[in-house]
C-alpha cells in the first residue's frame, strides 16, 4: 500500500464543532486506563513472550531534572540546581537497567533509543557517558540504530553536542517554543535568538542526521503576527522535523501555570488563526504533514513511512521503525510490549525503595485484551497512515471474531457516517480514508473505535485543538 503526498486542509467551522477533550493515541488503550492493581508477575509474563518471539526493542530513557521550570510543561519533572542529585539517580536508574536486563534476552535486537526528561543535559558529560555505557552493555544495539537525545539550548555548549554525537547519539530535539522575548519571559523560557541559531550550527558542524525542534501555539502574548515571526525564524534554521503543540491550560493538574497570566492567553479565533498560519507556511515552505502536531521534509523518515503505508505510533510518538517493545528506564518511564503497558513510580523515593526491596518500579499497568489489540490497530493505522483498508484488517484478525469489518464495529460506523457527512472521512466497501479537512480531527476519527471514551469523563484529555 502506498499513499499519495499527504495534504490537510483547514476548516476552522469544523474545528470548532468538534474541539473537545479527547486522548493523544499514543497508545491504546490510553495511559490513563493504567491501575495500580496491576500485578508485576503479568509484565514478567510479558518480557518473556518477546523474548520467545524475538521482538525487537526500542528503549526510553527519563532524565527527570531541569534547572528551572518552564511554567507552560506537562512533563515530570524535578526541579532543582543541586546537581549531586543526579549522581543517586543515575545509580538507582543503572540497577532499573541490570533488573530489566536481566529478564530479556540480550540477542534481541535494540533499532531505537530515545532520552528525555526533564533535561537529559542537565547531566555532566561524565555522567552522560556513564549512562551510555551502562545501557550499551546490557542490550545489543543494531548498527542502524535511531538514537535520539532531548536538549536544553540554555545549557549546552558545542563541546557537549559533539560529545553526545561522539558517543553514538544521530538523532537531536530541542524546544524553541516561541522566538518572541515577551513571550519567553511570561513562560519563565528565555531563549535568546542568537542562542538558538548557534545551537542549530553546533548540532550540524557536529553532523546529527536529524533534527527536531518543539514549538507551541497558545501560550501568553502570542498573536498571529509575532507567531508569524516565530514561524518564519523556524523555516531558516531549517530543522528535519517540526513538532507544534497546542498550549493546554491545565493549573487545576499543573499548578505551575497559574505563574501564567491567564488573560494574555490567546483566545479562540485567534488561536485558530495562529493554527492555520502555522500550517499554511510550513507546508508552504517545503514541510509534510505528518499528522496530530508532527511536520517533517518530504525526504524524512517520517514522511517517506508515511508514504509507504509504514508509519507507526507508541509512547514516544510516531516513529518510522516496526513494533517494538518499548522498554522505559527511570521514573515515570512507560513500557509498551504487545498486550501489556506499565508505568513506573513517579516519585523518587518510591522508585528507589521498589528497588532497594528487589521489585520492579513498577506504579500502575494494564493487560490487554484481545478486543483491546483489535481496536487498538484501527486507532493506529488511521492516526499514522489516514487510511484502513477493512480486507486487510479481516486478514488479519480472522481468528478473532467470525464477522466482517462493518458487522464487528456496527455501531462504530454509524457514528462514522456522521463524520463522513462533515466531510472528516471517505467511507467505501473496503476503506475508511482521513479527508484532507479530517486529518486535523484525526483524534476525533479515531475516538469513534475508544469504547473506554464511551465511559469517561472528558475532562481528563487536553482538547484536540
Amino acid at each position: 500500500m502506498t499513499l499519495a503526498l499527504p495534504t490537510v486542509q483547514f476548516d476552522s467551522n469544523l474545528l470548532r464543532k468538534y474541539d473537545q477533550p479527547l486522548p493523544r493515541y499514543t497508545s491504546y488503550p490510553p495511559a490513563t486506563e493504567l491501575k495500580p492493581e496491576f500485578e508485576e508477575v503479568d509484565f514478567r509474563a510479558a518480557i518473556a513472550v518477546g523474548n520467545y518471539k524475538q521482538t525487537p526493542l526500542s528503549l526510553y530513557c527519563h532524565i527527570p531534572f531541569c534547572d528551572a521550570p518552564c511554567y507552560f510543561c506537562g512533563c515530570n519533572t524535578v526541579i532543582t540546581q543541586r546537581k549531586e542529585v543526579a549522581e543517586p539517580y543515575l545509580d538507582y536508574t543503572e540497577r532499573h537497567i541490570r533488573q530489566m536486563a536481566e529478564l530479556i534476552d540480550k540477542k534481541r535486537p535494540v533499532n531505537q533509543m530515545h532520552w528525555g526528561g526533564g533535561t537529559p543535559n542537565y547531566l555532566s558529560i561524565e555522567q552522560i557517558e556513564r549512562l551510555w555505557k551502562t545501557i550499551n552493555r546490557h542490550f545489543n544495539f543494531e548498527p542502524d540504530a535511531e538514537v535520539s537525545i532531548e536538549v536544553n539550548p540554555r545549557s549546552l555548549t558545542r563541546e557537549y553536542l559533539m560529545f553526545l554525537r561522539g558517543l553514538g547519539f544521530n538523532r537531536i530535539s530541542f524546544g524553541i517554543q516561541d522566538f518572541n522575548l515577551q513571550v519567553q519571559e511570561a513562560v519563565n523560557r528565555i531563549q535568546p535568538e542568537a542562542m538558538l541559531f548557534e545551537t542549530m550550527d553546533w548540532i550540524r558542524e557536529a553532523g546529527f542526521e536529524s533534527v527536531n525542534v518543539d514549538l507551541i501555539y497558545g501560550l501568553p502574548f502570542q498573536t498571529l503576527e509575532t507567531f508569524r515571526d516565530t514561524i518564519k525564524k523556524t523555516i531558516k534554521l531549517d530543522p528535519e522535523r517540526i513538532a507544534v503543540f497546542n498550549f493546554a491550560y491545565v493549573p487545576w493538574l499543573k499548578p505551575i501555570q497559574k505563574r501564567i497570566p491567564q488573560e494574555a492567553l490567546p483566545q479562540g479565533p485567534e488561536k485558530l488563526d495562529i493554527l492555520q498560519m502555522t500550517i499554511e507556511d510550513l507546508c508552504l515552505n517545503g514541510y509534510q504533514f505528518i499528522g496530530m502536531d508532527h511536520f517533517a521534509k518530504p525526504n524524512d523518515e517520517l514522511a517517506i513511512a508515511q508514504r509507504e503505508g509504514q508509519l507507526h505510533r507508541n509512547f514516544q510518538g510516531y516513529t518510522t521503525k516496526p513494533e517494538s517493545d518499548l522498554i522505559g528506564f527511570g521514573i515515570t518511564s512507560i513500557s509498551m510490549l504487545h498486550d501489556v503497558y506499565v508505568q513506573n513510580h513517579k516519585r523518587l523515593k518510591t522508585f528507589y525503595q521498589a528497588i532497594d526491596e528487589g521489585s520492579l518500579p513498577i506504579e500502575r499497568g494494564v493487560s490487554l485484551s484481545q478486543e483491546d489489540i483489535v481496536r487498538r490497530t484501527v486507532i493506529m493505522e488511521l492516526m499514522c497512515q489516514f487510511e484502513l483498508d477493512k480486507d486487510e484488517f479481516e486478514e488479519k484478525y480472522h481468528l478473532s471474531f467470525d464477522r466482517d469489518f462493518d458487522e464487528y464495529f456496527a455501531w462504530e460506523r454509524r457514528e462514522l457516517k456522521k463524520l463522513e457527512a462533515d466531510g472528516l472521512i471517505r467511507l467505501s466497501p473496503n476503506h475508511i480514508e482521513v479527508t484532507p479537512a479530517g486529518r486535523l480531527l484525526i483524534r476525533n476519527i479515531a475516538s469513534v473505535f475508544d469504547t473506554y471514551l464511551r465511559e469517561k469523563i472528558m475532562a481528563n484529555f487536553s482538547k484536540s485543538i
